[in-house]
């Protein structure tokens, strides 16, 4: 019987939520959480240990972290390693790519996750783990979890492996020759590609080429001393009210908001309603995320010229990138009608 392990968080390990996100690294024997699951869909193989680790904990002590966690692995019996899913969570995508790319590295076996393509964690490991196209949350957990497993019973049993689009992961950015069983010489099939471009018809190119989202690097502001600057925040500070109602989570909104009479965000009159990290520090003092007292003090230094009259406000945590890119383009809009030439943005 192969043996397998799983990686989780400490929300799927159920230790808890984000107060618990620190939870140091630690194994269990058996099955815990989606452990559970993934033991039923393995064909010829069983789940011995469950891995559970704080998204936080990984994130802000990676080495030692994944020290302890290869510490747990020595002397382990085990042929394939599994993490996740972590659907759009990006922390957890982070751990679950770090993870496996560590134990590939160390130990020589398959590693397979999924995550949503809005995932950092997509781009950041795709070329070092298989990563399954999952979905954006936890709805999706038998689905995702039956492909990781489907793969993995492949791996194990030595069966053919297909193309990264018929697996179902995504592509790794590796090629290799495949004999046709048509046996279709490429110069035919390179014409009819051609042909149906110029006809307006749909085809499949056999050599994807990536399509990269640039953006240039603007040129340094001259004076500082002179410049209008303005805050731009993904970490959810907003009025007491909320009035914009933006999600807490994968944002669709955001909000604009006058401080121009104000020398600091006063806890009381303005919150954070982001969902993605333990809001107390930012409640308590909302000027460690939109630092309204320091540009205050700089402004009042010359160091910059003016702070302009509004901040803009949205929440990052699961918010995709195509929505972050239109709310961007909105509020890029007010900035430039505004003369802004420089903008500050803080997170989280």
């Amino acid at each position: 019987m192969k043996k397998a392990i799983l990686y989780i968080n400490q929300f799927f390990g159920q230790i808890g939520g984000e107060e618990k996100a620190d939870f140091e690294p630690e194994i269990r024997e058996g099955l815990v959480g989606p452990a559970m699951e993934l033991n039923k869909q393995l064909n010829g193989a069983e789940v011995t240990h469950t891995i559970i680790c704080g998204d936080n904990f990984m994130g802000s002590n990676e080495k030692e972290a994944v020290g302890r966690i290869m510490k747990f692995l020595e002397g382990k019996d085990f042929d394939i390693f599994f993490a996740g899913p972590a659907f759009q969570a990006g922390r957890y995508g982070n751990a679950c790519g770090v993870i496996c790319k560590a134990v590939k590295e160390k130990f020589d076996v398959p590693v397979i996750s999924s995550m949503h393509i809005e995932n950092p964690g997509v781009e950041m490991f795709r070329k070092d783990v298989y990563i399954f196209k999952g979905g954006n949350n936890a709805g999706r957990m038998r689905q995702d979890i039956g492909a990781m497993a489907a793969f993995g019973n492949k791996l194990l049993n030595g069966e053919e492996l297909l193309w990264a689009d018929a697996e179902g992961y995504y592509g790794r950015g590796k090629r290799h020759q495949v004999w046709l069983e048509s046996k279709e010489p490429a110069s035919k099939r390179v014409v009819d590609m051609l042909v149906k471009k110029l006809n307006g018809e749909p085809f499949v190119t056999e050599l994807p080429i990536p399509k990269k989202d640039t953006v240039a690097v603007a040129p340094a502001i001259k004076d500082l001393g002179k410049a209008n600057i303005a805050v731009v925040t993904t970490g959810g500070i907003v009025p007491l009210a909320n009035p914009d109602r933006i999600q807490s989570a994968s944002a669709t909104r955001w909000g604009r908001y006058d401080y121009s009479k104000m020398d600091r965000l006063d806890a009381g009159d303005f919150k954070t309603i982001h969902a993605g990290f333990d809001p107390a520090a930012a409640n308590a003092d909302p000027n460690v995320i939109v630092p309204l007292d320091a540009l205050r003090a700089y402004e009042k230094e010359g160091k910059i010229g003016k702070l302009h009259e509004y901040f803009y406000s949205t929440v990052g945590t699961g918010t995709t990138q195509g929505e972050a890119a239109r709310m961007a383009r909105e509020i890029v809009e007010y900035l430039r009608d505004a003369k802004v030439d420089g903008v500050i943005m803080t997170s989280t």
